[in-house]
């Protein structure tokens, strides 16, 4: 696997397809983008969120250049923490430790490139599959925000993460 930036043109008519239902698709970016992707949406809330929070979008590879993931890694350079966000791995490879590959090579390139001395992401406390894949590559719970998103008749509790250096 390896790790490069994303390329809308390269890399987004593979992405849409991984989020095939609205509550996965809710889990995945607490809507923040639009249900089904748009490239147009998608994009233009990525450019937002580079202006805003300097999000840095990146897919993750196989060695031929198809993309099997996606994250983004936003830093706060006040605090050197960059969060982690956004991140989602291609359904047929989920289950696999994909995931936990692809988040260990952005600590290394969040440790490493970006100096960073921790790293901090948010995951709904009901998507267990993530949290588990987190744990496993060394990240910690430090806090939940109970009731922090509600989707139809459901309301998720928010557990903030971090990992240290």
């Amino acid at each position: 696997m390896r790790l490069r930036h994303y390329i809308s043109a390269l890399d987004f008519d593979r992405i849409k397809t991984w989020i095939t239902d609205e509550r996965t698709h809710a889990m995945w970016c607490a809507n923040r983008f639009s249900f089904p992707l748009s490239r147009e949406d998608f994009d233009n809330v990525l450019r937002e969120h580079a202006e805003k929070y300097g999000d840095c979008p990146f897919a993750a590879t196989t060695d031929s250049g198809e993309a099997i993931g996606f994250f983004c890694l936003s830093t706060d350079t006040g605090t050197n923490s960059p969060m982690l966000k956004f991140v989602v791995v291609s359904p047929e490879l989920r289950g696999h430790g994909t995931g936990c590959e692809m988040i260990a090579l952005a600590l290394r390139y969040a440790f490493g490139f970006a100096k960073a001395e921790r790293v901090r992401l948010c995951v709904f406390a009901q998507n267990e599959a993530a949290r588990r894949c987190y744990e496993k590559v060394g990240f910690t719970e430090t806090s939940t925000d109970k009731d922090a998103f509600s989707y139809k008749d459901e309301t998720w509790d928010r557990c903030n993460m971090e990992i240290l250096k």
